[in-house]
Parts: structure tokens; sequence; C-alpha cells
């Protein structure tokens, strides 16, 4: 099942296995992630951060080990760290062999003379716990291996130090040695670099504590493994922990009928598991039930409204998993204030969810539609459709954040000072980056699809007087679009009209919403004249820029502290997740499938670079595009999947297992 293979050319120099991030995920939040050097330039990186409060309260157990191997007396290190002068202590990655992900699985092999020990780690799906396993895979010597785990007890986006004690609280950690001896060591490891930290202008020194050393003689074809956990129970087995993760990810690629499906689709498929999470949804007798959400980003986002419900299609229904669809839609629905879906779910259990969004509530509905169509089944449209018409009913008359319908045309208006509502939500300090108050387009194109959309259903449900209402109302704000939108002398719809300073004519991607969603707004040669605009000066080899480079608002550069980021993140940054409406909107115009295809290709490469095995947040906006922010984003994956299917031919979603 090996997916991206690395060679000493990118493992064993120090830049290349730096730049190359892994990831592990286990269905709870919780994660394990780092670089295939081993240095940890993240503060988000570790063999064991737990979710204690699924999805949240994600918490740092294991930031790192030592790693120390004997072959014939000789006595070399695994391990590589950085501290804070700049000095790489060890360089154990000079002798990796090779790096590989089998499946989304991380495996080292190092080389010591005709010795091979491969390194691999997995997470137990459902708990927080990691397994660190070394097997001797070549070679005619047992080999003698000695590793410290360095353990602190941290929320993931804050460092620590020495100061702040030895690491302990509950629920505990426990470290099981499979054999072998353990020493108590009781020392610090004192003033790790966080190199990637730095560069964001944050933060970028810590401390980890060393309690135990474990040692262990191995055997040609034996193995030893370490298990890390936070887990009162348990743990399994590890052999049949490892058999589990296995079987799980050949099960995930048969539901997702793609286990013969080109590579890059069999990668992106594992690597959608890793954004459904769960999520306790509250009941209404006070107690809490299973449910399901979808986690925006490792390695520092949770779950937020508008993501899941961009990210769904792709992340359940191209992969097979309609009832996950089915379980977060209600989930969602449970959370449903004033018309509005939550924006952002908190970092700690029990925080109130924020509601400033006017968007993520208007693709809701189009989550239900692509669940309906792809499973053919109407009875969640049932179930959710008094929900869904009441999102519609609070938009027209008007609800938070000055979201209402304007009267005078049927378009959506919204928009405060001083709140980002739209995807494009940066902000600095009180400052808003891309306000965006007004008629933004695709809030517009989602808008009417919402209305179209529910007004049939509620036609169908012998709700004809409600249906007709939202579908006239659509009727009536696509007529307005058509006369507001387009500017033949532009050639492109403009981004906002009717804002504070009037109409806003920015070239940006948010247009091809019109083009790409069921209902498209323009077509002929509208839609023609808005792809080769938006084609020219947006489209890059990994996604399309926020803001064209001949807008003097145009940013060049996605670097730097939090303001400059935030100032650039939508004025030119590419962004990976526009792919999808992109390649849509080629197919809905062109109707050319091998144009199409020849969009996504480039991200086949992108899955050996960066996140491996998954998709960047953002893209630098100039050539040569490299990869920033997160480096796994679920609306990315579920994106490009969804549209490398479509342009393969591939089913929209596999049958229910």
């Amino acid at each position: 099942m090996t997916g991206v293979v690395l060679g000493r050319d990118a493992a064993g120099e120090l830049e290349p296995a730096l730049r190359r991030e892994w990831l592990v995920a286990n269905g709870l939040g919780g994660y394990a992630s780092g670089t295939v050097a081993g240095v940890a330039t993240r503060r988000y990186h570790g063999l064991l951060v737990a979710a204690l409060t699924p999805p949240v309260d994600r918490t740092v157990l294991i930031g790192g080990l030592v790693e120390w191997l004997t072959v014939d007396g000789e006595r070399v290190a695994l391990h590589a760290h950085e501290y804070a002068d700049g000095t790489i202590d060890q360089h154990g990655y000079r002798r990796l062999e090779s790096f590989r992900l089998d499946g989304a699985l991380p495996v080292w092999r190092y080389a010591v003379g005709d010795t091979a020990i491969e390194k691999r780690v997995w997470m137990e799906h459902g708990a927080n716990t990691t397994y660190v396993r070394y097997e001797v895979v070549r070679g005619s010597r047992a080999v003698d291996l000695e590793v410290v785990p360095l353990v602190t007890r941290r929320d993931h986006h804050a460092l620590t130090g020495e100061w702040a004690g030895i690491p302990t609280g509950e629920p505990g950690l426990r470290v099981i040695a499979g054999g072998g001896t353990e020493t108590a060591l009781g020392s610090w490891f004192r003033g790790f670099r966080h190199r990637e930290e730095e560069a964001r202008g944050l933060d970028a020194r810590s401390d980890l504590y060393a309690p135990c050393a474990y040692r262990a003689t191995i055997p040609p074809g034996e193995s030893w493994t370490l298990t890390l956990t936070s887990e009162a129970n348990g743990p399994t087995d590890p052999e049949a922990a490892l058999a589990a993760a296995l079987v799980r990810q050949a099960t995930l690629l048969e539901r997702a009928s793609a286990a013969d499906a080109p590579p890059p689709i069999r990668q992106l498929v594992l690597a959608a598991d890793q954004f459904i999470v769960d999520r306790p949804i509250p009941a209404t007798d006070g107690s809490a039930e299973p449910g399901r959400t979808i986690v925006a980003g490792y390695p520092w986002f949770n779950d937020w409204g508008r993501d899941t419900m961009i990210a769904l299609p792709g992340l359940t229904l191209s992969t097979g998993r309609p009832e996950e669809a089915e379980t977060i839609l209600r989930a969602f629905a449970r959370f449903v204030r004033d018309g509005l879906l939550p924006n952002n779910f908190p970092d700690r259990a029990g925080d109130d969810p924020g509601y400033n969004t006017v968007d993520a509530s208007l693709w809701y509905p189009l989550a239900v539609r692509a669940h309906a169509d792809a499973t053919g089944s109407r009875e969640l449209v049932s179930e959710l459709l008094p929900t869904l018409r009441a999102i519609l009913d609070h938009h027209i008359a008007g609800t938070r954040y000055g979201i209402a319908v304007d009267p005078s045309d049927g378009l959506l208006r919204a928009g405060e000072p001083g709140v980002q509502l739209t995807w494009m939500d940066a902000r600095v300090g009180d400052r808003v980056i891309t306000p965006r108050i007004g008629k933004p387009v695709e809030i517009q194109a989602l808008w009417i699809n919402a209305l179209r959309t529910v007004g049939g259903w509620l036609v169908d449900a012998a709700e004809a007087d409600a249906g007709h209402a939202f579908i006239s109302l659509a009727d009536r704000g696509t007529a307005s679009f058509r006369a507001r939108f387009w500017d033949p002398g532009r050639g492109h719809l403009a981004d906002v009209v009717d804002g504070p300073d009037g109409d806003d004519w920015s070239l940006r991607p948010n247009q091809l919403l019109a083009l790409s969603l069921p209902h498209p707004l323009v077509d002929g040669p509208v839609a023609e004249a808005v792809l080769d605009a938006v084609g020219h000066a947006l489209v890059t080899s990994f996604g399309l820029r926020s803001l064209a480079p001949s807008d003097p608002a145009y940013r060049a550069r996605f670097q730097g502290p939090p303001p400059e980021r935030d100032g650039a993140y939508h004025q030119g940054t590419v962004w990976s997740w526009l792919l999808g409406p992109w390649v849509d909107a080629v197919l809905r115009v062109t109707g050319n499938r091998e144009l199409a295809r020849s969009y996504l290709e480039p991200m086949a490469h992108h899955l050996a670079d960066a996140g491996l095995g998954s998709v960047s947040e953002c893209f630098e906006p100039e050539p040569p595009h490299e990869p920033r922010a997160c480096i796994a984003q679920a609306w990315g994956v579920a994106e490009i999947l969804r549209a490398w299917r479509a342009v393969e031919g591939l089913p929209a979603v596999a049958p229910p297992a």
C-alpha cells in the first residue's frame, strides 16, 4: 500500500527533510506529527498530541524522542534536534536510506553498514495512543536500541519549559515498552528551537523533560515497540493495533472504490480520513450524544462550519461514507441559531461557538443536496427541511451582522464594520483586511442556489406556496445579479456590489461559484469571459490566487509575523481548495475533461512535499509557489479529491458498505 516514497536526496539532507512533514490522526482530533528529519520545527510537533475532550483540548504529551542505535559496538544517533543557538544536535537523518508512507503511515529506514532498521509510527483509531515500532529488516546481527521519550504537558498552541515544572496531570501519560529495560533519568533537555514558529513571528523556545530511558536488544527480523498513551484502559497489543490500522486503510480504499484508482486519488482518500473526527452533540436533557465533525486543518484548526460544509462532499461522499455525512449534517443542525451555522468552535470544550459567518449557512443546504444526489435518498432532506427552511426565512427577514435580503433586488446583503463574514476572513487587530460589506459575488451564488434547492424540496413536500416563493425570489435575484455584477468592458464579475464605497471590481476567484454551483448564474459568452479572466490572472499550479497581481492591493508574499501574513492571506495568496470550483467551471463551460485534468496533475507532485500525502492550505502567489500555512487542509483535500474523481469519470460516491 506504499504511497509517497523519498530517497536519500530528500530524506537524508537537512533542508528537504525539514520541509517535509508527516501526520497521523486518531479520529478524535488528536494526532502525531513531525518532520522527516525528526526536528520539531513547530510547537505542534510531537509523538502524542492527545485530544483530551474530543475533538479539542489538544495537549502535547510527547514532544520528541532521543534515539541511539548500537551496531557492532558503533553507537549512532537516529534523532536530530535543533537548539536555540541554531545548533543541530545529532544528524540521524543522514542515516536515512528512505522514508515512505505506507498508505498514510510514516516509515523511516535507517542504514548502518549492512544493517537496516525501520521505524514506524501509527495511532490507534479512537484512542489517544501512539505506537513507535523499530524493526531490524536487514542484517545478520542483533542491535541495541535506547529510546528516551521527551515529555511535556501543554496546550498544542503554547510552548512551555522547565519553569512550568515536571509535567504532571490527569489523565496521566503512560509509556509502555514491549520488553527491554527501563532506567530512570529525571533530566531536562533545554532550549529547543522551533524554526517555523520563529518564521511566523511567534515564540519559538521550549524545554522537554526526560523521565526515563528504555533499552532493548532486537535480533534480525524482529521488532520492539514503544506505546505512548493517555488512555486509562488498554492499550491494544501493538501488533494487533498495527494490523487494525492497515486493515482500516485497505477498507477505506475499498469503500471509496479506489483500490485501483490512480495513486493521487488513493492517497487523497486516505488523507480525507484524517479530518473526520468525533464531536459529542448536546442532547435536550443536558447529556451528550455521539456525533461527528470535520477538523478544518492540521495542525492548528478545529472544526469550522464553512469549512465543514465545503469539505463534506469530498471527504465523505467521494469516499463512500454517506452515513458519516448524515451524522455530521444532523449534528450541525443542533447548532443553528437565528438561521446561522457556527463559524467556528472554540479550542476549549464548553465554550460557545462563534456565528460570524454569512456563507456557512448557505453551504449547508448544498451539502445536504450533495448527500441526497449521491445516495438517491430523500430521508435526510425530509428530516432537515424545517431547519433549512428556517435558515432561509431568517435570511429573508434579517438576522445577525446585517445579513438580510435587499427587498429592492432580491439579493443578499451582509456585513457591518469590524466583522469578517465571508471565507476571506483575515483580521489584524480591529482591522478586517477584506471586509466585503455589501453583496459579495459568491454569497449571491450560494443564496440563489440555496433558494432553488430548498424551494424545490418544499414543492415536492407539498409545501408549494413556500417553495414557489423561494424559487420566485431566486429568479428575481438571478436577474438582478446579471444586471449588477457583469461588466462587458471589464470582462469579469464584480467581487462586491453596494458596498460602503460603491461597487468593488477587484478580480478575485469568488466569482467562480457563479459558474460552478448546481444552478449557475451566468452562462454562454459571459461564462466564457469570466473563465478566461480568472484563468489568465489567478490560476497557478497549486490553486488560485485570491487577488489579481495587477491589483494595487496585491501582496506577492505570504510570510512573516501574524500582521504581515494576515494582511496577505486573501490579497494574492494561492488557495488550494479553489481548484475544485475551477475544475467544475472548466468542465461546465468547455466540456474538456483533459483540460480539466491538467489543472489537477501538479497536485500529484505536491503530495510528496510539505504535508506528505496531503494538501497544503495555501501557496505563495509567485513561482515556484512554495507551500504555506496548514500542512493538511480539509477543503483542499476534499475539493481536489472530488474534482479528480470527476475528471477521471469515477463514481461520485461509492455505495454504503
